[in-house]
């Protein structure tokens, strides 16, 4: 008889240990998910200048994939409106092209983040296409 309540008192322990490690991992999960600010808030502006003589086209920009298209464009500079993103953001991208003036010619694009420069690419030649990208 006394075999029996042991064995049954170290199975009650295992099944006690066993949801005690379950409930454990379930609430650090969540604890992880809570630490990621899903309020935390970006102001992200996207900027592209030329040189002297350059002609600015168009542009791809976005953030995680959600690409935004402007054509139509002309002159040595262009900056997207501000956008603010809600949330985790993993990446922002863009490209922009234009057509230089000489084969000097350069493109300089660059990544705003709430006011700090986090990124910038120059592209050189004629025919001018710079691209940058910019991971959180």
């Amino acid at each position: 008889m006394r075999k029996i309540k042991l064995n049954q008192v170290v199975k009650g322990s295992y099944v006690v240990l066993m949801v005690a490690i379950i409930l454990g991992f379930v609430v650090s999960c969540k604890k992880d998910d809570d630490d990621v600010s899903e309020t935390e808030t970006h102001k992200i502006i996207f900027k592209a200048e030329g040189s002297a003589g350059t002609n600015i086209s168009g542009a791809v920009y976005g953030i995680d994939g959600n690409p935004i298209t402007v054509t139509g464009l002309s002159g040595t500079t262009w900056s997207s409106p501000e956008l603010s993103t809600e949330g985790v953001v993993y990446n922002v991208n863009m490209v922009v092209n234009a057509v230089g003036a000489d084969a000097s010619s350069t493109l300089k694009v660059q990544i705003w983040v709430d006011g700090q420069l986090k990124k910038e690419s120059v592209s050189s030649g004629l025919n001018l296409s710079a691209t940058t990208s910019y991971t959180f």
